[in-house]
């Protein structure tokens, strides 16, 4: 069995104040070429297919465009979707039970008293069966309320409750979709700065807790890499969600399992429609027409400017050569000893806007909807519209 294994699109997510909704609709356009020319017999998303718990209408018709066209396919592969710690669960839930009549097969809320299972889905081919199990990204405290839980309090714990009980059959060939933070010895994967994750605490599941599965398809991290195990995998976003990503690829996960214990990983390069770059010299040498030749000019540029005399705008003269110039700094004899911090180009956010990036750096996750009123509120009797 074939499947691509993918997560953590964050569609309707900006970019230091530039919108990736058009970069987004491209690089979903290349993956779906990539299903009709590999046909695999299914797609995996592991979670945060949204940036916000409450997507724009233009993001939600992206994915929307994404799942038709998907869904249009002759013989195109079964899709299975779950949450992310970015996505509302009710949202994503929605027209899931009418979805699964054409394949598509969404889980977005994730255990509770109601239901304390893990869902799955069961795909077949020449081998037999694959159970695909389901599971959002969840909380330990949502499991409390489910009978013998009540007791759990790290995301380990609620691991071995989840699958203590579920029916898993270690001679069968199984996958588990998540969205979780995974270490191993002690170790964490490698991160980026575009990622709201708690590192080295009660957020982190080792990898043993899953050493039943052929494979993990996990979503969370934005750098495709293994944790641990060759089949414990975070696919990665597929595009650059920030500059600390410049120097990396990437890519869909192609998975090919054949008998139990035979499992085959290979990574399909993805070429963005407008690539994330650092740049760094003298302002003279970055506006040249011979540098300007060598890249794409429309990519998000990070640049670094190593004059020593002083420059008048060179912001300014940047974003002329650059049109979507994400930040500048000058690094020179003068500033190497105490780095002046990047500039960023101004965005203007309303006080809403404001206080959800706070409370999710705070927090680690955005808003609910209850939340966001109550701010809505408050921000509205303030005068909070755009400065």
């Amino acid at each position: 069995m074939k499947f691509f294994h993918l997560s953590d699109l964050h569609i309707g997510k900006r970019l230091h104040g530039f919108s990736l909704i058009e970069d987004q609709r491209f690089i979903l356009g290349e993956i779906l070429e990539k299903i009709r020319e590999r046909k695999p017999d299914a797609l995996l998303i592991a979670g945060d297919i949204y940036d916000k718990t409450a997507p724009s209408g233009e993001a939600v018709k992206v994915f929307d465009d994404f799942l038709t066209e998907l869904s249009a396919l002759k013989d195109g592969p079964a899709v299975c979707i779950i949450s992310g710690n970015h996505d509302s669960q009710e949202r994503l839930s929605f027209g899931s039970r009418l979805f699964s009549n054409h394949g598509i097969y969404i889980a977005g809320a994730g255990p509770d008293r109601e239901n304390p299972g893990v869902r799955t889905v069961t795909l077949t081919d020449e081998e037999g069966e694959v159970t695909v199990y389901l599971l959002p990204f969840f909380r330990p405290s949502f499991l409390r309320e489910i009978p013998g839980m009540e007791e759990i309090k790290t995301y380990g714990e609620a691991f071995e409750a989840l699958f203590r009980d579920a029916g898993l059959d270690g001679s069968g060939r199984n996958v588990l979709l998540c969205h979780q933070f995974f270490t191993w010895g002690g170790k964490e994967p490698e991160l980026s700065q575009s990622e709201t994750v708690h590192v080295g605490g009660q957020d982190n599941v080792d990898v043993s807790l899953v050493e039943k599965f052929d494979y993990v398809a996990a979503g969370h991290i934005h750098r495709p890499q293994s944790v641990g195990r060759d089949y414990v995998r975070y696919c990665g976003s597929p595009l650059k969600y920030s500059v600390s990503e410049a120097a990396g690829e990437k890519s869909i996960t192609e998975v090919v399992m054949g008998k139990k214990g035979d499992v085959k990983i290979e990574t399909i390069p993805l070429h963005p429609l407008r690539d994330v770059r650092r740049v760094k010299g003298t302002l003279a040498e970055l506006t040249s027409e011979e540098t300007l030749s060598q890249a794409d000019r429309t990519d998000y540029v990070s640049a670094v400017l190593t004059d020593e005399e002083d420059l008048y705008e060179p912001g300014a003269v940047l974003a002329e050569a650059y049109p979507n110039l994400l930040e500048w700094r000058v690094e020179n004899s003068r500033t190497r000893y105490e780095m002046e911090e990047p500039v960023f180009l101004e965005e203007k956010k309303s006080l809403l806007e404001l206080f959800e990036d706070f409370y999710e750096q705070m927090q680690g996750s955005p808003m609910n909807e209850k939340q966001r009123a109550v701010i809505q509120k408050a921000a509205e009797q303030a005068g909070g519209g755009r400065e």
